[in-house]
């Protein structure tokens, strides 16, 4: 009983990254329909511009303020210097752009860095709390306590503001939001500065357990992406759940199976939602009138 205890909590906490990320994922595809693999490198500068900042001689809440801003700087430079002029361009391609922007990021961050792995001390310190006879770090509370908060504060923006229901509406059709008087190019800044920001709180939370470095953004961007599809495309709820789900799923396959395995769980989770489900837990089944 222990140990599946101990596999759930590690799963939870895993799978509450993979949820911020998936978030991130929702914010943008709901402003604009594109999948943005420059994703997990958000997580990465978030983390990587805490662990130098602080190394700098700024207080741990200053550094990750500064990270988190500097991060929402970079998704608004993508949208403006890479998003927006290819506006009107296929998906497919705007996808491939995002790709393009996450190795670019990547490889100005090994630059600028270095290939090395770093990290800063936890919040609240290293003793593991207890419960039914597993334990969890307090570190792994604060990245949970987050997911839960930006979820909850996502909820809260697209269904009770005005500037998240314009997001929403410049989603379902952008013309007809432009028409009724929504600015849609300062909805897609500040989505992506917002998903930007995200993925940079993520970081900055995750990175006194696992360590940062410059590559860690495929992994967690191809996660994320797996977590938004298994939840729903576009769904906050569904972003929470499935990322939640797929980190538990990875801690099983680890625990049970082996460690070897773990990282096929969200490739795998991906075929099965594409062939099985395609909308997701909480996706809409999407009619075409003809």
């Amino acid at each position: 009983m222990s140990e599946l205890m101990q596999f759930l909590l590690s799963g939870v906490t895993v799978g509450a990254v993979y949820a911020l990320v998936a978030l991130g994922f929702t914010i943008i595809y709901n402003a604009s329909d594109v999948v943005n693999f420059a994703q997990g490198e958000f997580v990465m500068l978030g983390g990587m511009i805490t662990v130098f900042t602080y190394a700098a001689g700024l207080p741990l809440p200053l550094a990750a303020l500064i990270a988190v801003a500097v991060t929402a700087c970079v998704g608004v430079a993508l949208n403006k210097l890479a998003i927006e002029p290819a506006r009107g361009a296929p998906v497919v391609s705007l996808i491939i752009i995002t790709i393009g922007a996450s190795i670019f990021i990547r490889g100005a961050t090994q630059l600028i860095f270095g290939k090395q792995i770093h990290r800063f001390p936890a919040f609240s310190g290293d003793t593991p709390i207890h419960i039914l006879g597993a334990t969890i770090l307090p570190q792994s509370l604060w990245v949970i306590g987050g997911a839960i908060a930006v979820f909850v504060g996502l909820w809260f923006f697209f269904s009770k503001t005005l500037t998240g229901r314009a997001v929403m509406a410049t989603q379902n059709n952008r013309l007809a939001a432009q028409l009724v008087g929504i600015n849609t190019k300062w909805v897609m800044t500040l989505s992506f500065a917002l998903s930007a920001a995200i993925g940079a709180l993520a970081g900055v939370l995750v990175t006194p357990i696992t360590n940062i470095s410059y590559d860690v953004g495929i992994a967690l961007a191809l996660k994320g992406f797996a977590a938004a599809m298994l939840g729903g495309m576009g769904n906050p709820k569904g972003a929470l759940v499935g990322g939640i789900l797929l980190g538990i799923l990875e801690q099983l396959t680890a625990g049970y199976l082996s460690s070897q395995y773990k990282d096929a769980a969200a490739f795998i989770v991906i075929l099965l939602v594409l062939f099985a489900m395609p909308q997701g837990l909480f996706g809409k089944k999407s009619t075409d009138r003809v």
